[in-house]
């Protein structure tokens, strides 16, 4: 798989020392073909949680080393039956000599991994396995948007939507944590036109989102216990969700099955999808464990009122992008409050496991979307429960793994798939995803071509070939089925499909290449711009992306990438969309930087291009590129001493074409608009 770059750093060391990955980068080249659906920040902070917390070679599990999604079955079955034949490992050197595990194997997964001895770790370049740190950021737009000035949008009401806060964005992040032992931390933030205030009647207690979380690990018969905000990982995710789930995208096989890890800490900045409360997990005996959780937490949610005579209201939709800049976000922060209470029990053994869970939801107002022929059976009132069974089984090559839930409405929602390694050089899955129209699982996040997984049936087939060492390829095709109506989509039931083929070379150590063709169909509304009349017709999206990298030397590196997309409704004429970026790195030791470089022209938004950009650290940073525009940015890096980093990045694009960029209270009278972030990290 290539997707990990490191700047040469095991390509001229002497010794194995765990290297430092760019976050980005693994992100762009595993979701090279970006979705609208899928929330990138929890991707990227996943990640970044799974790099931090490197796992203990002589004491994870299959599911924790599965998580990775680095390695096929063929390469985990030998890991762990040359771990039971001569015990734990002494030395990470001992990689090579697992059949199956070549050095490119070893490159990929060595960031993700350490080997410990009796406490002490022995893996060259960490002397200390704690990861402790401060760290704090600021970020601002140069250019004034409008919810700043007199000039400020007003709303029906006659209210005056202008920002409470200064245009300055605030973040901060402290944590200690050992692997597989001991975590605590805490994040802040404040969004742009945020203010800090401390009005715990109005539960604002200065900075708009406050995360926290304290964590304990293998204490004895107590597995994992965790207190403050957590999420939970189980079977397929049909009721669970969390972790570094990726779906569909370059890796074709190894990332559609998800493995089991339980509950784990929570440091995101997405202000919703996680538990706030407790969860306790205890060993029953050796291969039984139970966890058992509560929550409590406070949403922001749009309140509607649907009685004019009682003033009866309800929650029409809850809020999930974190924002109380304005009057009208203000008016509904923190005025639901979200219960979750629930249990699961998991048996494991060398062959599989199996498990049940539960879980009950209540919200404090009813819930009802707006009235809508698509929001039949979307849930109403305050209460649901969901109740489920996963399984996995280990025969061979082969895993067989599936889930089954079924909510108090009697919505089934249910995924059930194979991986395989056929042999040394064809890796295959199959999974078939079924979610009844009328299935609600708030916290679900199973495979899925919607964001929701409800109303949808589909068919997934992904294989990957290894042509030889320095050249392989993959391909997927996907097919699915939508049995009622959707937004923009007045027909049921609709169908559609989409294929995608990859091919990866790296013909030496220093250039590597890969070539992405995706093609999709769905059924969609007419777009009114194209006829009067109202219809769903098929549409038709083509994307291709080209992307070299080459390692000069130690200190230069470069990444060009050309990528393109049509898309056409049918029997209508393509809008046409084209991006040419280009990157150059140069890493001096203590001082780093990168510029990118990047031209776009797009027909229309239909035809927008994504490509992720290098940040700053626990940032994510993934425009939409439309129109006629350029879109550069500088990233500074500067380690003055061993324990504090300094980052810089300036950021601008700019639209000839506008006069104008964004609307409401986010728009800015200029056709440009730049950015500048500043963090600091203190390593102790």
């Amino acid at each position: 798989m290539f997707f990990l770059t490191y700047s040469s750093v095991y390509l001229y060391a002497q010794e194995f020392r765990r290297p430092e990955i760019d976050p980005n980068s693994v992100v762009q080249n595993l979701l090279p073909i970006q979705s609208d659906d899928l929330n990138y920040n929890e991707v990227y902070e996943n990640l970044i949680q799974l790099y931090t917390t490197p796992l203990d070679l002589n004491t994870c599990s299959r599911d924790d080393l599965a998580a990775t999604y680095l390695l096929n079955e063929r390469q985990l079955n030998s890991f762990f039956s040359y771990r039971d034949l001569l015990g734990k490992l002494l030395s990470i050197y001992e990689l090579q000599a697992i059949p199956g595990f070549d050095l490119q194997t070893i490159y990929k997964i060595l960031p993700f991994i350490i080997v410990s001895v009796e406490n002490k770790n022995v893996l060259k370049g960490i002397t200390n396995p704690t990861d402790h740190y401060f760290l704090i950021r600021t970020e601002q737009l140069m250019e004034q948007k409008r919810g700043f000035t007199d000039n400020a949008p007003v709303s029906r009401d006659g209210v005056m939507q202008r920002f409470e806060g200064n245009p300055a964005q605030w973040y901060a992040r402290y944590r200690y944590s050992r692997t597989r032992n001991f975590s605590i931390g805490f994040t802040l933030e404040k969004d742009e036109g945020e203010a800090i205030k401390w009005q715990p009647s109005q539960h604002r207690y200065g900075p708009d989102f406050i995360s926290f979380h304290a964590q304990i690990q293998n204490r004895g018969r107590i597995k994992n216990l965790v207190l403050g905000d957590y999420q939970l990982q189980i079977g397929q995710g049909v009721i669970f969700s969390a972790g570094f789930s990726l779906g569909k995208g370059m890796e074709t096989v190894y990332t559609i099955r998800r493995p089991t890890t339980g509950a784990r800490p929570y440091s995101s900045v997405t202000e919703s999808g996680f538990f706030r409360g407790i969860s306790f997990t205890y060993a029953l005996a050796k291969r039984l464990q139970l966890t058992s959780f509560y929550s409590r937490v406070r949403r922001s949610g749009s309140v509607t009122i649907t009685n004019d005579v009682t003033g009866e209201e309800v929650i029409s939709t809850l809020q999930t992008d974190g924002l109380h800049r304005i009057p009208n976000e203000l008016s509904n922060r923190a005025n639901v409050v979200e219960q979750n209470t629930g249990a699961h029990l998991l048996y494991q053994s060398n062959r599989g496991q199996i498990g049940g869970t539960f879980l009950y939801t209540h919200f404090s107002q009813p819930l009802q979307r707006a009235e809508a022929l698509r929001n039949e059976y979307e849930f109403r009132g305050t209460q649901n429960l969901l109740a489920g069974l996963h399984a996995n089984f280990l025969w061979h090559n082969y895993n067989l793994f599936g889930e089954i839930a079924r909510c108090q409405s009697g919505g089934v929602g249910a995924v059930g798939g194979v991986l395989a390694s056929i042999n040394k050089r064809w890796d295959a899955t199959l999974l078939f995803r079924h979610y009844d129209k009328n299935f609600h699982s708030f916290y679900a996040n199973a495979f899925s071509e919607s964001s929701r997984n409800n109303n949808e049936t589909g068919l997934y087939i992904g294989g990957k070939y290894t042509i030889h060492k320095k050249l392989k390829a993959g391909a997927y095709i996907d097919a699915y089925r939508f049995p009622w109506y959707r937004y923009l989509v007045d027909k049921k039931p609709t169908y559609g499909f989409d294929f995608l083929g990859q091919t990866t070379w790296t013909p030496t150590k220093k250039w590597g290449f890969y070539a992405i063709y995706r093609y999709e169909q769905k059924e969609h509304n007419i777009a009114s711009k194209l006829s009067k009349q109202k219809f769903v017709t098929n549409t038709h999206r083509h994307n291709l992306i080209l992307n070299a990298e080459y390692i000069h030397n130690k200190i230069w590196s470069f990444r060009t990438r050309a990528q393109g997309s049509t898309f056409a409704y049918t029997n209508y004429e393509a809008d046409k969309g084209w991006m040419i970026l280009q990157e150059i790195n140069a890493d001096l030791g203590k001082f780093s930087a990168l510029i990118r470089l990047s031209l776009f022209n797009t027909d229309s938004y239909d035809s927008r291009q994504y490509a992720v950009e290098r940040d700053v650290l626990y940032a994510v940073s993934m425009p939409a590129y439309y129109d006629r525009g350029f879109r550069n940015f500088l990233l500074l890096r500067y380690a003055p001493q061993p324990h504090i980093d300094i980052w810089l990045r300036f950021a601008r694009t700019d639209m000839p074409d506008h006069e104008t960029l964004s609307s409401y209270v986010d728009e800015i009278n200029a056709s440009h608009r730049s950015e500048i972030k500043v963090q600091v990290r203190y390593r102790f």
